[in-house]
């Protein structure tokens, strides 16, 4: 989320090959410099596609690689956005034999959010697709989902706007994970989650939220509860009989 206030970045942790085949791998990856910029990277998709272009976005950072652009140089997000977008397509058409995102019945496309803020310029947020193009987010669209997304939207779509204050949406946000987790077996716990104050450039420090947090249990206890009592009250139509 890009809000007045500042960021939200939350992503889950469960992969899944198949109902046999589930893990646990972190989706958030961050590139800082505390004080100049602070750029973080969401994933979604096939998980050697995700790794290897955070892995090469990492390599490609460090000062004895030599590259001429990475993440710790690019001037603006827009340019962070472009050279995630670049990454994805060489990793894509380096692991694919024809170059698109098919092979042999396997997707090898994913989805990354890239926000943060470079000191000079406001935050930003932007969802870059398989293809390698992206958005930006804006203030009528303050957030961006990637993943599987359709059961938590509508909490999200009903509460979040620009104005939010950022534990508004936290809230609201741990709330549309829980959603999303009761009614998808492919979104799990635990998840991170990642607080940015606008221009304070402050050191990163995500949160990891496991099933033994005793806020996130009382958030959904209460959330459940509270649809329960509100369920209750709704009045019934006469053609109901």
């Amino acid at each position: 989320m890009r809000l007045r206030a500042g960021l939200l970045f939350a992503s889950d942790s469960r992969t899944n090959a198949g109902v046999d085949h589930i893990a646990t791998f972190r989706k958030m990856a961050l590139f800082e410099q505390p004080g100049e910029r602070l750029i973080v990277l969401l994933n979604a998709g096939n998980l050697a596609t995700t790794q290897s272009v955070v892995s090469l976005l990492r390599l490609r950072s460090q000062p004895q690689h030599g590259g001429s652009q990475h993440l710790m140089g690019v001037a603006s997000l827009y340019d962070a956005a472009e050279l995630v977008g670049q990454t994805l397509k060489e990793v894509v058409a380096r692991d694919t034999s024809n170059g698109g995102t098919l092979s042999q019945g396997v997707d090898f496309g994913a989805n990354f959010l890239v926000g943060g803020q470079i000191r000079g310029e406001r935050p930003r947020l932007f969802h870059v697709y398989p293809q390698g193009n992206f958005i930006e987010s804006t203030e009528d669209t303050p957030y961006l989902q990637i993943g599987e997304s359709k059961y938590g939207k509508p909490i999200l779509d009903r509460v979040v706007n620009f104005d939010s204050s950022l534990n508004e949406a936290a809230k609201c946000t741990l709330i549309s994970f829980d959603s999303t987790i009761r009614s998808n077996l492919s979104v799990g716990l635990p998840l991170d989650m990642l607080l940015y104050k606008a221009d304070s450039f402050a050191p990163a420090d995500p949160h990891r939220i496991t099933a033994e947090d005793p806020y996130f249990n009382r958030l959904r206890q209460g959330w459940g509860s509270g649809l329960k009592r509100v369920f209750a009250k709704l009045p019934d139509e006469d053609w109901f009989r």
